[in-house]
């Protein structure tokens, strides 16, 4: 008899993720299998248990995702994982914390894409700014940035220690320099926007992080997205659905364009789905996170 396809779906937090688990299950997976609370030291016997338990035909239609919102330990958790594995009983596990890896992946490429497309330019000299760079989706798409060459400062509303801890984490783990600063005040905000050149708006929904006054002082902006699809948006002017439509209240900032959270969440959406659906197929296992989901949303833009 044929064996079903399962997905183990391994989260440090006290819930899964009803978007994880949807998606899993969109993406063709037919036994979906949530697990929450799990410890990182738990995860290589979880994982043998799920490898030794199918023989070398069954592991095919065994895949692992890792949730949670701490991207350090979701990476940490696939190497676990991985190091785990014992050949020909091995498994394909995707890592997407909080959706950070995709939502992230998405955000860049679709800046990279309106970059090109309006400036003729790489992402490779750029300076960038990440407002909420200390959370999941703003450190994730800080490090793909800083990856690509661009000057890349990460913000964090209160404290410049929180922010300086996160750079000096990126750069124990992912061997990118990141600036680090707070930015309370619009005032602040200003100085930042001042002489940036690309924005990334990944603060928390429902937050308003630009105001036109804001966006005023920005003198040499090119492109800015934002992922908050809850009112009031991150930057004030850009549509939800806008994907490439001047930024209004950028006045100063000749030609610049912004990307709302629906059009980065329709390639978000779109890899997410690609990436489960490669665990599930991939004729050999794969170990997808940050890295992956960039190449797939390259692709996809």
């Amino acid at each position: 008899m044929s064996k079903r396809s399962i997905v183990h779906m391994l989260d440090p937090m006290v819930h899964n993720s009803p978007f994880d688990i949807n998606m899993a299950v969109d993406a063709g997976y037919e036994v979906v299998i949530p697990y929450s609370n799990v410890k990182l030291e738990e995860v290589a016997g979880l994982t043998q248990d799920a490898i030794f338990s199918r023989g070398p035909s069954g592991v095919k239609k065994t895949g692992m995702f890792i949730g949670g919102r701490d991207i350090g330990l979701a990476m940490d958790m696939l190497d676990a994982a991985k190091k785990a594995m014992v050949p020909p009983f091995e498994v394909s596990v995707f890592a997407d914390p909080s959706g950070a890896f995709t939502t992230a992946a998405a955000l860049v490429a679709c800046v990279e894409r309106d970059l090109k497309k309006n400036f003729d330019l790489p992402l490779s000299g750029m300076r960038a700014v990440v407002f909420g760079g200390t959370g999941p989706v703003g450190l994730a798409t800080a490090v793909i940035v800083a990856q690509q060459g661009a000057d890349t400062t990460i913000v964090d509303h209160f404290s410049i220690d929180t922010a300086l801890d996160f750079a000096k984490e990126a750069k124990t783990r992912y061997g990118v320099s990141l600036r680090a600063t707070a930015a309370a005040s619009d005032a602040d905000k200003a100085r930042l926007l001042s002489n940036a050149d690309l924005v990334f708006c990944t603060a928390k929904a429902g937050i308003q992080v630009l105001n036109s006054s804001v966006l005023e002082d920005a003198k040499q902006l090119k492109v800015a997205g934002d992922v908050n699809a809850v009112s009031p948006l991150g930057i004030e002017g850009l549509g939800i659905m806008d994907s490439g439509e001047p930024l209004v209240h950028a006045v100063n900032s000749k030609g610049a364009v912004g990307i709302g959270a629906l059009a980065v969440g329709n390639v978000k959406y779109k890899l997410q789905n690609a990436l489960l659906k490669e665990t599930l197929n991939a004729e050999k296992p794969v170990y997808l996170d940050f890295r992956n989901a960039f190449d797939g949303a390259r692709q996809l833009v």
